[in-house]
């Protein structure tokens, strides 16, 4: 066959394809192969096939695309995984819970289109975090997940699994801080030749070195950094005895998270917000039954945090206290910004603690500067908290070298046992006020450009119109721009909250948003992190699309709540850039399961859905 001749790719053909590859799943590449044609010319025919409805796809980083029978949707009763060893890509149709669980043990989800299929990758990072105490289990582990062995994967994953565990810190029996290498010449033309001066104080042997106390966090990161993730076997001290007990039960998934903890001494709880990872935080408290120091981003999220622990734990009120610019109150549960604890005149006070356990909250900020020197503190448990590791410098890793890997849950799953109510995100593309603001966007350039997209003021008549559709629901408003915020406050009746706002009338709105008085906030980036608005309902994003892709995941948490279902708008203005930022930002949330709409404004269109 031709290149001319390859709109003859039919269904039929298609599926000799399919039945020569021996799998339910195929590429372009092998469809050209077995049809006699270009693979450009394939790709042609199979879109067609699929936008008639006659086959599927599902996107693949480096083939892009695969290609599957719309009818094996229909008449398959069991899953489907399809293994491409070479890339160490997994495509997973209609997996169930249970294998999802385990791909989640050593391999990352990368994209789904919300039906049945799922993309993983399998990367360095996933087996050197992996969950296992040796190799053969996560071998085990594997084999189950893909039903069979995969050689040159195995192989491969093997190789990770030494790699990770090439170095090792404990402590010695007088008490200081060893680092064994394998190997002398690893100790040597490794760690000697990456670590800075001053880490490593003195050689024991050909092998082992003594470590300065202070600078174990940067080894780790330095070494991890070269490939070389080191185990930390440290005998840290347990910490002064604290006895708490919940007020609540625990939901199984969060039982689970707490004795998953409780083997890795360490780890990085990963979960939607509205998971439930500050109730799980305090089962982990109660098991650790130790003093404990909570750092957050912000004096709001510490009270927020006293009174979650006042409300379900025994703890008093003369046992939390809270250590930032507003007061500073040292007590067996103490909850400090991660500013002040990065301040070296209140780092050697919180070091001087015997901390039984050391909570990181929002720790995708661990990476930062002003948050990566409280790393550095000492606690022979330590445990991190976020909806969203995913950071724009690509150091998300690091999150997992300073504190610990991953343990976390799929978010289908929780949303499929109505643990967590799914949102649904809809990016609505709004027209320019007038054609004087979109001739002054045209001869606007850089910064200005952006603010200009970003403020058009059609979108306030679209908030205006979501509020109405919405009325009587909580609704919250986020902003990037100052003068912004003020006109939407002031055309909505609603308050502004920004970094201007005063620390007591912050707290004030907010506690009358959750009691019920507003229903209506205008938010600047201040409430983009941390802030417990359980009842939100409607999450309005009118600007700040440049920001993170971990804003989005964020702002679309508001609404992630245990019961009911909530929305969020994504509002960009038709025609500039911020189209593009608008999709990227929800991706993150698109590949956790979260369905994503895109459509124009309510006036205009009833859209179509994203990844379908």
């Amino acid at each position: 066959m031709t290149d001319d001749s390859a709109d003859a790719i039919d269904l039929g053909t298609f599926y000799d394809a399919v039945e020569s590859a021996g799998r339910p799943v195929v590429t372009a590449t092998e469809v050209a192969r077995s049809v006699g044609c270009s693979q450009a010319a394939a790709v042609d025919a199979l879109s067609a096939l699929a936008d008639a409805n006659r086959i599927e796809r599902l996107a693949v980083d480096a083939d892009p695309i695969v290609w599957f029978p719309t009818d094996y949707r229909k008449t398959a009763d069991r899953e489907r995984i399809t293994v491409f060893p070479e890339r160490r890509e997994i495509v997973a149709d209609a997996p169930t819970q249970f294998t999802r669980a385990l791909l989640s043990q050593f391999a990352g989800l990368v994209d789904t289109n919300r039906k049945r299929g799922y993309r993983y990758e399998i990367r360095e990072q996933d087996v050197w975090n992996a969950p296992h105490e040796d190799l053969e289990s996560l071998r085990t582990t594997i084999r189950t997940a893909l039903g069979g062995r995969y050689e040159p994967l195995e192989e491969w994953v093997e190789g990770q699994w030494e790699r990770a565990h090439k170095f090792r810190l404990f402590t010695h029996e007088d008490g200081y801080t060893v680092l064994e290498a394998k190997s002398a010449d690893l100790l040597g033309n490794v760690a000697e030749q990456q670590l800075e001066e001053g880490t490593i104080r003195a050689r024991i042997d050909d092998t082992t070195a003594w470590i300065a106390e202070r600078r174990t966090a940067e080894l780790k990161r330095t070494l991890y950094e070269a490939g070389y993730p080191v185990q930390d076997q440290r005998d840290l001290d347990t910490g002064d005895e604290l006895q708490i007990e919940l007020r609540l039960d625990l939901r199984p998934y969060q039982a689970d998270w707490v004795a998953r903890f409780a083997d890795a001494k360490s780890g990085v709880l990963v979960g939607p917000p509205g998971s439930g990872k500050t109730v799980a935080t305090m089962g982990i408290m109660a098991d650790v039954s130790g003093e404990t120091l909570i750092l957050v981003p912000s004096r709001e999220l510490a009270a927020q945090w006293e009174r979650m622990l006042l409300e379900h734990t025994t703890l008093s009120a003369e046992q939390i206290g809270q250590y930032h610019g507003g007061q500073k109150e040292l007590r067996p549960v103490t909850i400090a910004t991660y500013r002040i604890a990065g301040m070296d005149r209140h780092r050697l006070l919180f070091d001087s603690r015997a901390w039984g356990l050391i909570v990181y909250d929002e720790c995708q900020g661990i990476p930062s500067p002003v948050s990566r020197r409280s790393a550095s503190l000492q606690s022979r448990h330590q445990l991190g908290l976020t909806g969203s590791p995913v950071r724009e410098d690509d150091k998300q890793e690091e999150i997992y070298t300073l504190i610990g890997p991953p343990i976390g849950t799929d978010w289908e799953a929780l949303f499929d046992a109505g643990y967590v109510a799914e949102p649904e995100v809809e990016i609505r593309y709004v027209p320019w006020a007038s054609e004087l603001h979109r001739n002054e966007y045209g001869a606007s350039d850089g910064a200005e450009k952006r603010q200009l997209a970003a403020t058009n003021p059609a979108k306030g008549q679209e908030i205006e119109a979501i509020l109405r559709h919405h009325r009587g629901s909580k609704a919250i408003v986020f902003v990037e721009y100052i003068d912004q915020g003020n006109r939407l406050a002031e055309t909505l009746g609603a308050p502004f909250v920004s970094g201007e706002t005063p620390h007591a009338r912050r707290q004030r709105l907010f506690g009358q948003f959750r009691g019920g008085d507003l229903d209506t906030l205008v938010v600047s980036r201040v409430g983009d992190e941390g802030i417990d608005l359980p009842n939100a309902e409607v999450a309005i994003a009118a600007s700040g699309l440049g920001g993170s892709r971990r804003q989005g995941a964020q702002r679309a948490g508001r609404t992630m709540r245990p019961v009911g279902k909530a929305r969020m708008y994504v509002l960009a203005t038709r025609g500039t850039r911020e189209e593009d930022f608008a999709r990227n930002r929800t991706q993150h949330l698109a590949a956790r399961g979260v369905r994503v709409r895109e459509t124009d404004p309510v006036a205009f269109g009833d859209g179509r859905v994203v990844g379908e």
